[in-house]
């Protein structure tokens, strides 16, 4: 997919909904295309350092040639960041990116409801919650849908669309087109837990956890084999690294909660590097080290 400055589109005012890594990454891609963007995010912490984050995905985004050189500080001024919800009563489509929690989620959607307009399109970024379970807290669920964005957001063309059983033609006609101004594309499929991407992923990055944790291979071993035997970029153990092993463990109880099937029990290396704040690269460590880490 090119990678050139996208066909002029209207800017619209796009909100995010958390300061996290995804949210700070969807928030760089949405400023880069020319939107107005409100980033909400009631923890104190993660809104003082999203700035400081969201200029080292545009120095990265750069260095990678995933953006031109010299747009930083434009893009970085068309983002705002706020800790009240209301800010986000004049977006005409929000991206949800809190943690992935059912409970967390559907308390925001409830909100969300009662903040925003009946129009404003709401995508939720989860990882692994049906559609279904969030868009039911909204009056009119046909607004709502789930686009999966991988991370980090600039480095990828592509994302995976959910479509629930209540969306309407008009909202993925209008996340396509918000998608289309960033230069990304929607692969759309149906809505279940984890949809397709995570259900298959996240099994395997608790498998592969599992083989080291039963001593048959170190974690340097395991992803060389998934890139060198099977053509992998990262093998599974550093793509969970830069996922965040924390997001991982949430999904996997997610995914065990809703489907009972005990490959998503987190095995316990798992569970103990989330314990010992090893989060992987924004942590600095995980199954691998990292010169430094993503703030």
């Amino acid at each position: 997919m090119s990678h050139s400055t996208p066909p002029p589109t209207p800017s619209r005012t796009v909100g995010v909904v958390g300061a996290g890594t995804m949210g700070v990454g969807v928030a760089h891609c949405l400023a880069a295309a020319g939107h107005e963007v409100t980033v909400v995010d009631p923890v104190p912490g993660a809104l003082a350092t999203a700035p400081d984050r969201l200029r080292a995905g545009l120095r990265m985004a750069t260095l990678l040639r995933r953006a031109p050189a010299g747009g930083a500080e434009r893009t970085v001024a068309r983002v705002r960041f706020s800790a009240d919800l209301t800010e986000l009563r004049t977006a005409s489509f929000v991206v949800e990116c809190v943690r992935e929690s059912i409970p967390v989620k559907q308390e925001l959607f409830r909100s969300l409801n009662a903040v925003l307009p009946p129009t404003t399109v709401i995508a939720t970024c989860t990882s692994a919650i049906p559609v279904g379970l969030l868009a039911e807290h909204i009056d009119d669920p046909g607004r709502v849908l789930g686009m999966h964005f991988m991370n980090p957001a600039y480095a990828k063309d592509s994302l995976e669309m959910i479509r629930g059983e209540h969306t309407s033609e008009q909202t993925l006609e209008d996340a396509h087109n918000l998608l289309r101004s960033m230069d990304k594309q929607g692969i759309v499929v149906g809505d279940a837990p984890g949809f397709v991407s995570n259900r298959l992923s996240h099994g395997t990055y608790n498998d592969a956890a599992a083989v080291v944790q039963a001593g048959t291979a170190d974690a340097a071993t395991v992803d060389r084999l998934f890139q060198e035997c099977f053509g992998h970029t990262m093998g599974p153990l550093r793509t969970a690294d830069l996922i965040g092993l924390d997001t991982v463990v949430d999904t996997l109880h997610v995914l065990h909660e809703l489907t009972d099937d005990a490959r998503f029990v987190p095995c316990a290396l798992l569970t103990d590097l989330v314990a010992a704040g090893r989060l992987g690269r924004k942590s600095g460590q995980g199954f691998h080290t990292y010169a430094t880490a993503k703030r």
